[in-house]
């Protein structure tokens, strides 16, 4: 289990994952995105509509839409890296989105691709070959009605260490 459950209880403690977000995410701390679930296999996060989040159309900004969903994806990766050996990285290499109709409310984002970041992390770790996921990360407003769905790919790769010679 590498740790997983470990990170997960981190994110859980309100106050020192809302610390994180100040101090290495600001943007999604000031807009709200929060973390409504997260457990090993999926991740729900979500961001309000409000001032701070919305466009000039009156609806939440696109960019507001995409760290909820790249945060519902990026926590399950995290947590499969957390404190690994060696340690592993990632990064967002691609993003695709789909928009369906306009958010004006709170939107959750879904992600339940735990098992291929499992997957992926696991494979880095035994043969040191970088891996990549495409998760999904789907949007729904109060409704349970599709506003935005998300295809969001994370290179996962173990970090080497450099010599000096």
């Amino acid at each position: 289990m590498l740790n997983a459950d470990k990170f997960i209880a981190q994110v859980r403690n309100r106050w020192k994952f809302r610390f994180f977000l100040f101090w290495k995410l600001p943007a999604a701390f000031f807009s709200g995105v929060r973390v409504d679930s997260l457990i090993q296999q999926a991740c729900v996060c979500s961001v309000p509509h409000r001032w701070i989040t919305q466009n000039p159309f009156r609806s939440t900004y696109f960019a507001s839409l995409s760290m909820a969903a790249e945060m519902s994806t990026g926590l399950l990766a995290m947590a499969y890296l957390y404190k690994s050996d060696p340690p592993v990285s990632m990064l967002v290499i691609r993003m695709e989105s789909e928009f369906f109709k306009k958010a004006t409310e709170r939107i959750f984002f879904t992600c339940a691709d735990g098992e291929l970041f499992y997957e992926a992390v696991n494979g880095t770790l035994s043969d040191g070959l970088p891996r990549t996921v495409r998760a999904r990360a789907t949007g729904k407003n109060s409704a349970g009605e599709v506003v935005a769905d998300f295809h969001i790919t994370w290179s996962i790769k173990a970090k080497t260490s450099k010599s000096i010679s």
